[in-house]
């Protein structure tokens, strides 16, 4: 591209994350980079400063400076047969329209400057009898694992990130602890704010932040296994709420945990254990549920816990 060029974003973009149509329309375009073209005003959502996380809808102009490269529609990834395998191994659910994985710990969900290796990379293994390669909806953080939600067509993929913004689509998280949380079930109502590289609670300019947690058994008063859910998506949420505000760190929370604490487990304990999620298409309910991680299994197992009594993962968010 040898000029400034402006485009104009199409029904079958519609309500979709403006980094999400760079990779859809520009695959060859780094996270990184994209990042530092917004950050410097190279790239504009009709006229105006933008973000990565912006949802772009039909009839809205995208300012695209000049690049190294043009615009591409690509087919099929070559993965290698280890690959489709991996990725074809981690689905626990699928239809016509959605397909949910349990996602493993320590495989980013999408790339960034020193990330090349990730779930939307490795997506092309997962188009089964379609043509079009799934789309990611949602995100967890790379250390965590568990349930994560792919749409099977832009136009389902659209439906679903509107649904994610509301409370109908309900996720469950499990975590164990460093301590145990007083009181041992509640809300979380603290805002949140990004500072350089960490999240921080912000009583004066963060945004509005809530989680409920419900304690399900302890180690004495060393450890504890948590369920929770998050009612808002900030980022990094469960974590600073559990660190911050209950003074319990995630084991192997090497963030935002204490050394000590971070070096308790090998690995972050934190998986998302469980979907609730209709639908767009048939309105049928969906609850998927994850199987633990091997590392949050040995803890478990040294703690005493024992997962397969907790049958029901929604069940305290009925008491919410």
């Amino acid at each position: 591209m040898s000029a400034v060029e402006f485009v104009i974003v199409t029904e079958k973009d519609e309500d979709i994350r403006l980094d999400r149509w760079f990779q859809r329309h520009y695959p060859d375009l780094k996270h990184g980079m994209l990042e530092r073209l917004i950050k410097n005003k190279n790239i504009k959502l009709n006229k105006a400063k933008t973000t990565a996380g912006t949802h772009v809808h039909i009839g809205d102009e995208i300012r695209i400076p000049p690049l190294d490269f043009a615009p591409k529609n690509i087919g099929p990834m070559q993965l290698s047969q280890k690959d489709i395998q991996m990725m074809q191994k981690l689905v626990i659910y699928k239809d016509n329209e959605i397909i949910i994985l349990n996602k493993p710990a320590g495989l980013a969900t999408q790339g960034g400057t020193k990330t090349t290796r990730h779930i939307d990379g490795l997506l092309d293994a997962l188009r089964f009898d379609k043509d079009e390669k799934p789309h990611l909806v949602h995100r967890l953080d790379k250390d965590t694992s568990g349930v994560l939600v792919l749409a099977r067509s832009a136009n389902i993929a659209a439906k679903l990130t509107a649904a994610f913004k509301t409370r109908s689509v309900h996720k469950v998280y499990w975590a164990v602890v460093a301590g145990t949380p007083i009181p041992p079930a509640g809300k979380i109502d603290a805002p949140l704010s990004k500072k350089q590289d960490r999240v921080v609670v912000d009583w004066q300019n963060g945004e509005r932040a809530i989680s409920v947690y419900q304690t399900i058994d302890t180690a004495g008063r060393n450890a504890a296994w948590l369920a929770l859910s998050p009612l808002t998506g900030r980022t990094h949420q469960l974590r600073v709420h559990l660190t911050d505000v209950l003074k319990t760190p995630i084991l192997g929370d090497n963030k935002y945990g204490k050394k000590s604490f971070a070096q308790m487990g090998k690995g972050l304990h934190l998986h998302a254990r469980a979907i609730d999620i209709k639908n767009p298409v048939t309105g049928k309910t969906i609850q998927a549920v994850a199987e633990l991680p091997n590392h949050m299994k040995e803890t478990f197992h040294m703690l005493g816990f024992n997962e397969k009594e907790q049958k029901k993962p929604f069940e305290f968010l009925i008491q919410e």
